[in-house]
């Protein structure tokens, strides 16, 4: 039976390739990790056909996300099927699941100064303001999209699996920023691991201004009695405020967020680990979500050649916070200093 599921799977996916141009879907022997095409993207199953959690390529047009771009991770699954991710929540509309973008930013395109005709001193430049959060209230959001060009199953076994992702930063069409995002997946003591590593290859010149949120986030699901933790324990601290960074809490290595669900009172949560190669973080958790904010403290500004690579570990959990996991999980993760992005 499990070969003839997977041999239907596989038949589905190749049927879903023809409406859609992407790569052909690859998939891993029986009794491995599988990367497997959605409706809307792709999913990755465990060995025993869980679905750990789908990376969606294609933006929903049927679910009131006002966000233009897709490109995140929804629905994202605790070891007993229960999803911990929520994507376009009634009062914040453009939030979606495991996303990462900046909401208040610009590009800075050089002007062509080869004329003859008399020049104003200095290195001239335009700028492209845009905002890939995508709340709109900072910078424009539209045609400020995100695009998939491909997903990849880079290696997968009965442990773990490892994919990379592409995708462009579009404003108005034209690519300013490449994406590539390499992600580890695997389970441990009850608890799904996801590795994340963001590379982003601006183009041009790209400032990230001062803000109290943005950057990589988790949208949790909302409908539920919820509570934030961190290392020491319940979190107490004053809900942080969108115009005021200062507002932020404070640096750890990691916050979780726990939710006992009004659907069935299980218990859910998600954890996000930071990295000690991050830029500085303080951290915007509030409406249900996990936000390390790399420009709560300044601007980051990023040269076209000199990427900026970010790091999370997310864990996802059934029960109450795993807390001594969880500092395992961070002390590990804390040692893991190499390029995420070398070959193998």
């Amino acid at each position: 039976m499990r070969s003839l599921y997977l041999n239907l799977l596989t038949a589905g996916a190749l049927l879903l390739s023809l409406s859609y141009p992407v790569k052909p879907v690859q998939a891993s022997p029986d009794r491995s990790y599988a990367l497997l095409q959605s409706h809307d993207g792709f999913e990755v199953r465990a060995p025993d056909g869980r679905v750990v959690f789908d990376y969606v390529t294609k933006r929903p047009t049927n679910i009131g996300l006002t966000a233009p771009s897709a490109g995140y991770f929804h629905p994202v699954e605790t070891p007993s099927s229960e999803a911990v991710t929520n994507v376009a929540p009634d009062d914040h509309p453009h939030h979606r699941g495991i996303f990462l973008g900046f909401l208040n930013s610009e590009f800075q395109t050089p002007v062509d100064q080869s004329s003859d005709s008399p020049q104003p001193p200095g290195e001239l430049f335009d700028i492209h303001r845009a905002d890939f959060w995508a709340w709109g209230f900072f910078a424009p959001r539209e045609n400020r999209v995100i695009q998939n060009r491909d997903v990849h199953l880079l290696h997968a076994d009965s442990k773990h699996a490892q994919l990379e992702i592409h995708n462009d930063w579009l404003v108005e069409g034209q690519k300013m920023l490449e994406e590539t995002d390499r992600v580890n997946v695997s389970e441990r003591d009850g608890v799904y691991v996801i590795d994340l590593a963001y590379r982003l290859a601006p183009l041009y010149d790209y400032i990230i201004w001062k803000t109290a949120f943005g950057g990589f986030a988790v949208q949790g699901i909302k409908y539920g009695d919820w509570y934030y933790s961190a290392p020491w324990g319940k979190v107490t601290f004053p809900e942080p405020y969108y115009s005021n960074a200062e507002s932020d809490w404070p640096s750890e290595p990691w916050y979780d967020y726990t939710v006992r669900l009004q659907s069935d009172r299980k218990t859910v949560g998600v954890a996000v680990l930071d990295h000690p190669l991050n830029p500085p973080t303080r951290w915007h958790n509030t409406v249900w979500l996990l936000n390390p904010c790399i420009s709560s403290y300044r601007p980051v500004t990023i040269h076209p050649g000199a990427p900026l690579i970010l790091r999370y570990r997310v864990v996802v959990h059934d029960g109450p916070p795993p807390t001594n996991l969880l500092q395992e999980l961070s002390e590990q993760w804390d040692g893991m200093q190499g390029d995420p992005f070398a070959t193998n």
